[in-house]
This record gives C-alpha cells, structure tokens and sequence, in this order.
C-alpha cells in the first residue's frame, strides 16, 4: 500500500524541481531552445522571466504533482487490494 501524503508531497517536490530545471534550461541556452512557451500553454497565468511569473509556476508545478498523488494513490491501493497477490504475513 502506498502513504497518499508522502507519494503526494514527493511529486509535488519533483514538479517543483523540474519546473527550476527548466527554468534554467531556458536561461543557459538559446531561445529556439527555450521551453517557456510550453510552460505558458501547462501553466495558468505563467509569464516567462518575471519573478510574480516564476513563484507562481513554482506553485502551480508543485500543486500539480501533489494532484497526482492525490489522485493516483487511491487508485493504486485499490487495485491493489483488488487484483495484487496475496502476501503471507512475515
């Protein structure tokens, strides 16, 4: 069974960090490299380069990974005790 607050607070951590990653991908290579109109179309209200931009990117990546393990956490645990293999108790 998996802990929904940790797989939760683990992607949520995990989007944040890949949201400064690529952040700073875009600032160390050249604009037809850039990722920032990807991140203005996943991301509401998202303006490249400013830092009220940033923070809320920073956010809104975050929430984004916690919805996920918020959602697939559930899931897992169910069709776990649904359909996983039985295990003897150590």
């Amino acid at each position: 069974m998996l802990n929904t607050k940790l797989v939760a607070w683990a992607l949520g951590l995990f989007g944040a960090v890949s949201f400064i990653v690529c952040v700073i991908y875009g600032l160390v290579t050249p604009q037809s490299l850039h990722m920032h109109t990807f991140l203005e179309q996943l991301l509401p209200a998202f303006k490249w380069l400013t830092w009220w931009g940033f923070l809320l990117g920073l956010v809104e990546s975050f929430l984004y990974g916690v919805y996920a393990g918020l959602v697939f956490c559930p899931i897992y645990n169910w069709l776990d005790r649904s359909f996983g293999t039985n295990r003897a108790a150590t």
